[in-house]
């Protein structure tokens, strides 16, 4: 078998086969496109830049969605998306702010909010049409660092789907599996293993959202004094503070927050290093989650298996693309 080295920006050695087996998920990927992974009906809520920014985060979580598409009156086009991430950086910007109380920011409107992020970050709305592959939609998702992809009719502007990493695994479960899935995971080393962003549960719900904003990962796990791991809190679990409406009260403990969270949050999905990239597939794919927590037999954190990652390895990198990284 012969192979070919490609080098991130980390200098780790990216293995692409020539062999064609490596190939099958690219291929499938590249040979179908976005309407093909849209269902036949799903929920989508539309959000305009005049709503007020805390009625925006209520209706997210009243409608179990965690983005909406920004739609400008004036310009008459879609602008951005609003989503979790939007709701952290709120909060961390302005819950110890001596200027601005947290009660008068619930009274911005979303154009607002926007106008003020804007002056710090690059915030343009990142979409696809239906008629372009699942390859292309993947490689966005990843390159540009975002779990929401808006599919954008190009005839009428309108947005038909928001794509999202979950559904390319289970998608793909129809083609013939590689024989490389049949490898541990501490073989073909897919996903983080080194500086994994974990909060104490002593620390503040604060301190955790500190963590989201600097390190810009999606969850962390939530480790105890021994370093074992005993919850995982997630990017969805900020946005319930405002169902609970507890977002004024950002000093409780981890631990508090993870036991007063709803029972249908996700809960500490593991894998083990010496566990087949298959068997971590198919617990992916299964339990809809975005990530398992590698740990060791004492269940201490060695790292995260995201499904950013296992689709870096199974579509882009067989392509000589390295999105995570670029």
């Amino acid at each position: 078998m012969k192979h070919r080295l490609l080098y991130n920006q980390r200098s780790r050695p990216l293995v692409v086969s020539t062999d064609p087996d490596p190939f099958i998920y690219m291929n499938f990927m590249k040979s179908h496109c976005c309407y093909d992974a849209m269902p036949t009906s799903s929920k989508l809520v539309i959000f305009d830049t005049t709503l007020q920014v805390k009625k925006a985060f209520f209706a997210l979580v009243a409608n179990g969605v965690r983005a909406a598409p920004l739609w400008d009156a004036k310009l008459k086009c879609f602008v951005g998306m609003l989503t979790i991430t939007d709701f952290i950086n709120i909060l961390h910007r302005y819950y110890k702010s001596p200027l601005v109380q947290i009660y008068e920011l619930e009274e911005h409107k979303i154009e607002t909010w926007r106008e003020i992020y804007l002056q710090y970050s690059i915030n343009r709305l990142i979409s696809i049409t239906p008629d372009c592959s699942l390859f292309d939609a993947i490689y966005s998702l990843l390159k540009n660092k975002i779990h929401r992809l808006p599919v954008i009719d190009p005839a009428s502007g309108n947005v038909l789907h928001i794509l999202t990493h979950k559904p390319f695994l289970p998608f793909g479960s129809t083609i013939p599996k590689p024989r490389f899935l049949q490898k541990r995971i501490n073989e073909v080393g897919i996903g983080t293993f080194k500086q994994i962003a974990t909060v104490q549960e002593s620390a503040s719900v604060f301190d955790a959202l500190t963590v989201f904003v600097e390190r810009r990962v999606s969850a962390l796990p939530v480790v105890n004094e021994k370093g074992k791991v005993v919850a995982l809190y997630s990017r969805f679990d900020v946005i319930n503070l405002a169902a609970q409406k507890n977002y004024n009260n950002l000093n409780m403990t981890m631990k508090e927050a993870v036991s007063s969270r709803a029972c249908c949050m996700e809960g500490v999905l593991k894998c083990y290093p010496y566990e087949t990239l298959e068997t971590i597939i198919d617990r992916i794919a299964k339990a809809e989650v975005h990530r398992l927590v590698l740990v060791d037999g004492d269940d201490v954190v060695r790292g995260i298996v995201s499904l950013s990652d296992l689709l870096q390895a199974l579509v882009l990198t067989p392509a000589g693309i390295d999105a995570l990284y670029s």
